[in-house]
């Protein structure tokens, strides 16, 4: 960490009871660069990375100088580097990140390099959150019997990441049944300040991170610089490869004024989410000011941060404040370590005073707190807010676009049933009542998932106690939740367990079937589980679009559960209210939820809780001895994780495992890269819209049987009941290269009135899956690429996104707009994303996908940002000629896709240093 320190900048203060060195900011304003106290937080964060980091080789002093000197409204074309302090895990994107290194330490071998030169760096921090599924629910044995069957299906992917922690250093993990990763960093691992000796002096500086997961931005709310990236990307910085990055632009956001009555952080967050989707934030980084930060504890904040993706920025930051250094008394962190937090902060010019002069942006916007209302968003994206009192009209408005014909609706039930074996197991796992008379009232409309689930909402304790509220007074009043409905309570930390039972609150939640059912991200991610078998029965019957209404981030066509097509993102107060209602199609807020015992109506507002209620609870039950208990042995594990067998030595041997396999990735290569050509003869695997998210792209949810991955798996001698999910399986990528495209909402125009992994063989015009068809043309030696519309690759930072599309053939993928972080992992896969130009489409074009292509410029002369001339040779013999842009965007990101992506270039890189 030694730096070249051009503008003297070193300096020493007191802070946490000893003295550290730090790169000062106000220094560096003295030695002529006037503007840095009125950088935005965000962009001093970066700039103390570059002071620390200068080494004349990736950080120049030029760079210090371009962003000291950053000014409101320039859009600087200015590369630099960015090395985030840590790296943060969870299991789904983990489990492939370290396969990656263990293939990397075979690699490092075949080329003659030191195997453990493949080892992080930097503290790398995995929590194990994404495994549990919703199995048992609303009963009080649920978690428990969902704990044991995680384990029982994923007791290898667990053995390895145990290997791992063994055979890597830097490398923590955090073991199953503990909490949602991003929850688990602000209660315990965000450090917000480090403190690291270098050279015998300890040197303080930012906590800044990269996480798997695309909503590590929940940090954000912490004054913590982080954003999602993809697996690949998070490997090159565990090796100590910095990242190359534009200097962004800046949004302000000026927060005015406080909530209303009746409002909570999630109505805020949909509304944030909608109004910065309109703004167009993708690629910029978002800051939040004014005067109603005062009125938003760390937990709101903590909220706005997670939902960044969901809005398509970068980050979404929070400054430093005495409310910060309260959240962390308040989670049991040390005194010397929050001290450590205050007096950095304040001589960085980082710590937020009522009163200091606002910062300068790049453009600013303004929200004012009181008009939010209550809200849900969806059906189908979480930017679509629509209020509570207009969400019955809006899904009659939106309901004949979810319709489908009956011969496309078919789902493959031992597939979709991940682990159930019988019909009647499924409901008794509920207690729901086998053949209840009332399931015959289903109609579309119908809520069947009521979820308090994801780390949005479940690490915000006013939210949560305003479930547990509403919860009780509807008990009291003799409501019970419709017999269709799906209840389940995943809460992200144990912590939240115990307020919620201090405050007396668990019971009248258990009661209404919001029973525990784990710690984890659970419905958010597609680990809903099935549904009882009747419900299920007669929703395919019937052919209807039910719906369920989650407390999470993400309602993505197909993401939720096979069955439901209609998904709802509403605050936990909101999605018990839902369960008693059971319909969608009720008006919350002039419409009864159901009758008491005396035939008398209850309205939401008979049971909403007062503001004063809800702080009232929430100052008797949370305690930071909550904290410490539940954090004081976190990476220790229960007995079943204890006990798992774990291979020995620090080269992984590979075997017959369904679940990890030695990627392909890295077979075959030398230490010189091949020569860059140009593409010809290329075909169009698959023609596509827009809002294309990682959903529809990346495998996910459950593996069907009649699938080319469940053809794989039974092939192998896996029982459809032991198939687990596509996430459990990403470190097997034979598994997740079938899945690629898979989504069963899928449309892919190139395979018309399907829906699902399907396209049309060309020259043929035989229609199959897209892997079938991937495998035709890798044997004919046929290069693919997929057509787009806007916002491709939305949606969580799965690298196995891009991983599958590279594993499927596809060399380019042209598309109108990229989402930013689905961008950067093609490029570091080696497949080429290229932007149409002047608002030219597939459908101005009038591209129909069964050309064949040509592209001049994507070879040898390929520039970062530069033109690629396409030529589409129509079956008639017609061409048409377009131009589009390479969205690989850096120099750094150039030389990457040059050796065939991060993975190479990095062994390479490693192999000359031996």
């Amino acid at each position: 960490m030694t730096s070249r320190n051009s503008f003297k900048t070193r300096t020493e203060i007191r802070a946490g009871g000893q003295t550290v060195q730090i790169y000062s900011l106000p220094a560096l304003e003295q030695a002529g660069f006037s503007g840095v106290s009125r950088l935005p937080y965000s962009m001093k964060i970066l700039l103390e990375n570059l002071l620390r980091r200068e080494d004349d080789a990736f950080v120049k002093a030029d760079d210090i100088k371009a962003l000291a000197e950053w000014k409101a409204g320039a859009n600087v074309e200015k590369e630099i580097s960015f090395m985030p302090a840590r790296v943060l895990l969870q299991d789904f994107t983990g489990v492939p990140c370290v396969v990656d290194l263990a293939a990397m330490r075979d690699a490092m071998v075949d080329l003659g390099g030191n195997p453990d030169r493949i080892n992080p760096l930097q503290p790398v921090e995995l929590v194990i959150d994404h495994s549990v599924q919703v199995d048992y629910f609303a009963r009080p044995d649920a978690f428990s019997l969902n704990a044991e069957l995680e384990f029982t299906r994923n007791r290898e992917r667990y053995a390895f990441l145990r290997w791992g922690q063994r055979a890597f250093r830097n490398f923590e993990v955090v073991p199953p049944d503990t909490g949602i990763v991003h929850q688990v960093n602000i209660e315990h691992l965000a450090r917000v300040i480090f403190a690291e000796k270098v050279d015998g002096k300890t040197v303080a500086y930012p906590d800044t991170l990269f996480g798997t997961d695309s909503h590590t931005t929940m940090v954000n709310g912490l004054g913590v610089v982080g954003w999602g990236v993809g697996g690949i990307e998070a490997e090159a910085a565990m090796l100590g490869q910095p990242s190359s990055m534009l200097i962004p632009q800046v949004l302000g956001v000026r927060l005015t004024g406080a909530l209303p009555k009746g409002a909570t952080a999630t109505d805020l967050v949909l509304t944030i989410t909608e109004l910065l989707r309109k703004q167009g934030v993708v690629g910029k980084f978002v800051e939040f000011f004014g005067e109603g930060l005062k009125h938003l504890t760390i937990a709101d904040r903590a909220t706005l941060g997670n939902m960044c993706p969901e809005y398509g920025a970068t980050v979404a930051i929070f400054p430093i404040d005495d409310m910060t250094l309260d959240y962390l008394r308040l989670t049991g962190r040390d005194e010397s370590q929050v001290q450590l937090v205050e007096a950095y902060a304040r001589a960085q010019g980082l710590f937020r005073v009522d009163g200091a002069p606002d910062a300068v942006y790049s453009d600013t916007v303004e929200l004012a707190l009181g008009t939010v209302e209550p809200s849900l968003a969806g059906p189908k994206r979480p930017q679509d807010r629509v209020s509570l009192m207009n969400a019955k009209a809006a899904f009659q408005v939106a309901l004949p676009t979810m319709q489908v014909a009956p011969k496309t609706a078919k789902a493959d039930v031992g597939g979709a049933r991940q682990g159930v074996a019988t019909a009647t197991g499924a409901v008794a796992q509920s207690g729901v009542a086998v053949a209840d008379p009332a399931l015959e009232e289903l109609d579309h409309g119908a809520v069947v998932i009521a979820a308090i689930t994801s780390c949005t909402n479940t690490s915000n304790p006013s939210v949560m106690i305003g479930a547990g509220l509403v919860a009780k007074k509807a008990v009291e009043r003799g409501l019970r939740r419709k017999p269709w409905v799906k209840s389940s309570l995943a809460p992200g930390s144990k912590v939240v367990t115990e307020y919620l039972d201090a405050a007396g609150l668990s019971t009248y939640l258990n009661q209404l079937g919001f029973d525990l059912v784990g710690y984890g991200c659970t419905t958010c991610i597609g680990n809903s589980g099935p549904l009882p078998d009747e419900v299920s029965a007669v929703i395919r019957e019937k052919n209807l679009v039910v719906c369920s209404v989650l407390s999470g981030n993400r309602n993505f066509e197909g993401r939720i559960q096979q069955d439901v097509r209609a998904n709802y993102l509403a605050s936990p107060p909101l999605v018990v209210a839902y369960a008693l209602a059971g319909w969608i199609t009720r008006d919350l807020t002039t419409e009864p939820l159901g009758e008491d015992a005396f035939g008398k109506p209850v309205y939401l507002k008979d049971i909403w809780p007062t503001e004063q209620e809800i702080q009232a609870t929430m100052q008797r039950a949370v305690t930071a001895e909550m904290f410490k208990r539940c954090y004081s042995d976190v990476f220790k594990g229960d007995q079943r994780w204890q006990q798992l067998p774990v291979p020995e030595g620090n080269r992984y041997s590979w075997d017959e495992s369904t679940y990890i396999r030695k990627p392909t990735f890295l077979e075959g290569m030398t230490m010189t890269p091949p020569a860059p050509i140009d593409l010809a003869g290329v075909r169009v695997l698959a023609l596509l819209g827009d809002s294309i998210t990682t959903d529809h792209i990346s495998p996910a949810g459950a593996i069907k049987a009649d699938s080319p991955a469940g053809k794989y798996l039974i092939e192998r001698g896996v029982k459809p009941s032991d198939f687990n999910s596509y996430g459990a399986r990403r470190g097997n990528h034979e598994v997740m290269v079938r899945g690629t495209f898979a989504n069963t909402r899928l449309r892919n125009q190139l395979a018309p009135g399907t829906e699902g992994g399907w396209t049309t063989y060309q020259p043929a015009g035989d229609v199959m899956s897209i892997y079938d068809a991937s495998v035709k043309y890798h044997a004919a030696g046929v290069p693919l690429m997929v057509i787009a519309g806007k916002e491709y690759g939305s949606g969580s930072s799965r690298d196995w996104a891009a991983k599958g599309t590279f594993l499927l053939g596809v060399k380019v993928v042209i598309a109108e707009s990229f989402e930013r972080i689905h961008r950067s992992n093609l490029v570091n896969m080696g497949v080429l994303p290229l932007q149409f130009k002047g608002g030219q489409t597939a459908t101005s074009l009038k591209l129909t996908g069964t050309e064949e292509y040509s592209l001049l410029g994507a070879g040898s002369a390929l520039k970062a940002r530069g033109d690629v001339r396409v030529h589409a040779k129509s079956a008639d013999g017609g061409v048409r000629e377009f131009t589009v842009m390479a969205r690989v965007d850096t120099p750094e990101e150039l030389v990457a896709f040059r050796h065939g992506g991060i993975l190479p270039y990095v062994v390479r890189q490693l192999v000359s240093r031996t």
